[in-house]
């Protein structure tokens, strides 16, 4: 083998998906690439059962970068299986930031198993656009096929993950739709053809399930004193957990208990936001299992406790979650649910139209709030620390800059007015990027608007827009991912051009 002359780390990651990108077998792979180069491998990052949609749960991918940024790699290389090991990124731009950000270390990255070499040239970097993009959509595709199969399931009366929930028990069937045995708590089904349906579980269980209805009916009582009642007859969960206001209102509500199958009450596609469906989105097969409860006896028990939130008026509502707030110092959906005598979440979101409203009708922040909070004070730092840079560059190559300080706009040779606005990206749900240029009050008084679209972590600069004041619209610009031809030609990576125009150049005059 040749002698080492780059010593690189390895990243490899596993889903669930196939075998053949099992960690060992990209380690065999890259192994393979590296003795044939005289390359050492050095440092392994493993992300073992991982999606590949984010960064967000990959441990390994995130210590690898933040080793890259912080100086504290001791590599000059990174191999990596294919394209789709190094993500599955929706937006083909982000797999190719986290790229660029080891390559601005002095880092390149190689893809062992791909047909191309990482090399910068024009067909490589047009070919892992589109693996890039090819990777996303595989993702995207797989996740449309296995939902309308999880539809087309539901409808014909079959169980989709979940508990089974206390009164119920979880049955399997085989491909001819006779009992095989009941799942037991943390089994799965072994077998892709295999069905698993709901069934009545122990007549103990089902016994209490219709006491708790008839306590909700008959004695009017909260779901705090049937979960006190359960607990003092020594009752447990199908978690083996004691009863609170929470799991007295799921068997109260789930239309499972009179034999109904629901789907798609919420979404978690693309490991995106958790979204709350509107009821037209619901999946929905009736009579696909064996209720326990009788349906008169359940759609009594909603009357009531829908009733039970719109006797309370907004003001009440309202009374209701400020005390929670100062009991328990933050509020969530769940402990709503889990707190006696409250109104569950669902009356906060159905009468105030979300859950964030009615906190902040109230004065309650989200972490999402503090968040926002943090950032803007550190954009509002970053602001006069580009400025300073700004002034000392062009200093530095003879120019000469003047700043007011009510407007901050720089004025650049007595020529040329400088405003200096910072976009901040924004992630959106489709994993997408967004950037919001909005012009100073005062761009009118400026030529030039020197636009610094952000990182996706708002932490450093992204590239640069150099915005002449005659082709700005009145408000603001909004870009993405992939600029706009109407705007590329204002693009740059770094602000090189930009100082060139502040600096002052010597003419030497010739006579004939």
């Amino acid at each position: 083998m040749a002698q080492a002359t780059f010593r690189a780390a390895q990243y490899v990651r596993m889903s669930t998906e196939h075998q053949q990108y099992s960690t060992n077998n990209q380690a065999d792979k890259i192994r393979e690439y590296a003795e044939k180069r005289g390359i050492e491998i050095v440092r392994t990052y493993a992300d073992d059962g991982k999606s590949g949609l984010s960064l967000e749960g990959r441990a390994a991918l995130q210590k690898l970068l933040s080793d890259v940024e912080s100086g504290a790699a001791d590599f000059n290389l990174i191999l990596v299986y294919d394209i789709s090991r190094w993500g599955r990124f929706q937006d083909a731009d982000e797999s190719a930031y986290y790229e660029y950000i080891c390559k601005r270390a002095g880092i390149d990255i190689a893809y062992c198993a791909e047909q191309f070499e990482n090399d910068g040239s024009p067909v490589s970097t047009i070919v892992k656009g589109v693996k890039r993009a090819m990777a996303g959509e595989y993702s995207r595709e797989l996740s449309v096929k296995v939902f309308t199969g999880q539809c087309r399931l539901i409808e014909m009366g079959y169980r989709q993950g979940g508990s089974a929930g206390f009164g119920l028990r979880r049955v399997l069937l085989d491909e001819r739709g006779n009992i095989k045995g009941e799942l037991k708590r943390g089994e799965h089904k072994s077998l892709q053809t295999d069905r698993v349906i709901l069934m009545p579980g122990p007549e103990e269980e089902v016994a209490w399930v219709n006491r708790m209805y008839r306590w909700l009916i008959e004695e009017e009582l909260s779901f705090r004193e049937i979960a006190d009642r359960l607990n003092e007859a020594g009752v447990a969960t199908d978690l083996d957990r004691p009863w609170t206001p929470g799991t007295v209102r799921t068997v109260l509500s789930n239309e499972k208990y009179i034999g109904n199958n629901v789907y798609n009450r919420s979404s978690f596609k693309l490991k995106k936001l958790h979204v709350d469906n509107p009821p037209e989105m619901w999946v929905r097969k009736e009579g696909a299992f064996e209720g326990i409860v009788p349906l008169e006896l359940f759609l009594t028990a909603q009357e009531i406790i829908t009733a039970r939130s719109a006797r309370l008026s907004d003001e009440e509502l309202l009374d209701h979650l400020k005390r929670l707030y100062a009991e328990a110092g933050q509020l969530s959906g769940v402990l709503i649910d889990q707190t006696p005598d409250m109104p569950s979440s669902s009356a906060y979101r159905n009468r105030f139209g979300s859950l964030a409203r009615a906190y902040e009708m109230i004065g309650y922040r989200t972490d999402r709030d503090h968040e926002r909070i943090a950032l803007n004070k550190r954009l509002r730092a970053m602001h006069p620390e580009i400025i300073a840079r700004t002034e000392a560059a062009i200093a530095k190559v003879g120019g000469a800059v003047e700043r007011d300080p009510k407007t901050d706009l720089l004025t650049i040779n007595d020529e040329l007015v400088i405003s200096l606005v910072l976009a901040r990206c924004q992630p959106q749900a489709d994993g997408r990027l967004r950037w919001r240029i909005r012009f100073d009050p005062m761009r009118y008084q400026a030529d030039i608007t020197l636009a610094v679209r952000l990182d996706p972590m708002n932490r450093g600069e992204f590239d640069y827009y150099l915005l002449p004041w005659l082709d700005l619209p009145r408000q603001e610009i909004r870009l993405c991912n992939r600029t706009a031809i109407t705007f590329e030609a204002f693009r740059f990576d770094d602000l090189g051009f930009f100082y060139g125009m502040a600096e002052r150049v010597g003419v030497l005059k010739r006579w004939a």
